[in-house]
């Protein structure tokens, strides 16, 4: 029945890409119910019980330890640059105290990376205000600095690029290589997180799914370049800047990851 499905959160960004390629192609989804979301409505989502499982902003699970369970050995983490969490700023960041900053309304672990990055390891003040615009020239004509997640990010990363004379009066921070330079360790923005409810209830289901996300972390990583075809971002992105992009990214939750998640933890109760 369709309620006994498992019901899963699906974020439609390019860093999932191959993981949910893999569940589309190569799996039974006969009991997998995918509801798709960008990473701040599947945190809300997930909090009220209207999916069981999700990929899952690692600030969403730490402020409500309580509702869930983290899948093991699954994250959306890296350890430097990761090129789909930038901020866009005309000038340098160490000048951006008492700014206001535009952020996304799809994210929440990035934005209180950002505030942590600018108060901790610049020692900055700065407010921040929500800004749907997406294109980087636009919003820099309102606001100092602007933070864009996932693949907006990267098509404007991109676009500035080509862009010589944009390029030039405009700085680009990734916001993971800036936390492993201030660190030395990964940076976890998502885990893999389920509902303690739904894991009591589902159980079957839920180790169903552990067991094909470890296939498709496996599968991906020997065919980047046949997923590239595929992905929709392959209309904005080469080829050869999508794998790039998808070796930055580490699938995995080890020990460093752990720790680079507590170090995160520490410093958002700080704010």
């Amino acid at each position: 029945m369709k309620n006994n499905k498992l019901k899963i959160g699906r974020i439609p960004y390019a860093n999932l890409f191959p993981i949910f390629y893999y569940l589309d192609k190569k799996c039974d989804n006969s009991d997998y119910r995918f509801i798709k979301g960008v990473p701040s409505k599947v945190n809300r989502m997930l909090r009220e019980g209207e999916i069981d499982v999700s990929p899952s902003s690692s600030i969403e699970y730490l402020r409500n330890k309580d509702k869930y369970l983290v899948l093991p050995w699954f994250s959306i983490s890296s350890s430097g640059p990761i090129k789909s969490i930038l901020l866009f700023s005309k000038c340098p960041i160490d000048e951006l105290g008492g700014k206001t900053i535009a952020i996304s309304s799809e994210s929440e672990t990035s934005i209180m990376l950002l505030k942590i990055i600018l108060k901790e390891f610049f020692s900055l003040d700065c407010r921040f205000e929500q800004e749907s615009r997406r294109s980087v020239r636009n919003i820099l004509t309102s606001f100092p600095a602007m933070l864009h997640i996932g693949d907006t990010a990267m098509i404007e990363a991109h676009k500035l690029s080509l862009n010589e004379r944009l390029q030039s009066s405009m700085y680009v921070y990734d916001l993971g290589e800036l936390w492993d330079k201030y660190t030395g360790l990964p940076f976890v923005f998502a885990l893999w997180v389920v509902r303690k409810q739904a894991a009591e209830e589902k159980g079957d289901l839920i180790r169903k799914l552990s067991d094909d996300l470890i296939k498709a972390g496996k599968f991906a990583s020997r065919k980047f370049k046949m997923i590239a075809w595929e992905a929709p971002l392959n209309k904005s992105l080469s080829e050869k800047e999508l794998v790039e992009y998808w070796k930055l990214i580490s699938y995995d939750f080890s020990e460093k990851q752990l720790e680079g998640l507590n170090l995160f933890e520490k410093y958002a109760k700080r704010l």
